[in-house]
């Protein structure tokens, strides 16, 4: 019977894979949400942490995938590595980080894209990109000099893995899936036909 850190083992070993084979972002991975009435969205996101109580990416708390994350706190994630023809799939619950989890992690981001993160409204309409721009330059002058602190609307969700699949694909088509679904507390895992 496997567990969530040997899970998780495995994601991390295929980041690795990816990148020496010439990924530009292994931890690149598709996040799936649905709106309140049934409509989907994807979009790509970057993990920034994988442990055992899940996989961790941040985003602006006025997003278009805050919202429906907030309105329905279910989300799937896809790893999808080209050159190793692998994909990873994570189906769970979502939750916010901790603030100290978002601070410390806002804290390590390159100062430009703390600077981002307070000149975006994510997800609503720009008029133009020199808008954005001034923006920019307000919050870089705001700063100057000076520690950028985590704006209140910019924080991280956690995905708690209840099924991961493993895909491993092969010429012939006869795909190799491997399929955990955690279960009574235990990650129970099953063979798919491809």
């Amino acid at each position: 019977m496997a567990n969530l850190s040997t899970l998780i083992d495995k994601i991390n070993d295929a980041m690795l894979r990816a990148e020496k084979a010439g990924a530009i972002l292994p931890n690149g991975m598709s996040l799936a949400t649905v709106t309140p009435d049934g409509r989907p969205s994807v979009r790509v996101v970057l993990l920034k942490d994988a442990d055992p109580g899940g996989f961790v990416f941040y985003t602006n708390l006025g997003s278009r995938k805050a919202k429906e994350l907030d309105e329905n706190p279910r989300a799937c994630l896809n790893f999808w590595w080209e050159a190793l023809q692998e994909q990873t799939c994570i189906e769970g619950s979502v939750e916010k980080v901790s603030d100290a989890e978002a601070d410390e992690y806002f804290a390590s981001r390159p100062r430009r894209s703390q600077i981002g993160a307070w000149a975006s409204k994510q997800s609503e309409e720009l008029s133009s990109r020199s808008e954005l721009m001034a923006a920019f330059e307000r919050f870089e002058t705001e700063y100057e000099g000076r520690e950028i602190p985590r704006p209140e609307f910019w924080s991280g969700y956690r995905v708690k893995p209840e099924r991961i699949e493993f895909w491993y694909g092969s010429e012939d088509r006869l795909h190799k899936r491997l399929e955990y679904t955690l279960e009574d507390g235990a990650w129970v895992e099953r063979l798919l036909y491809p």
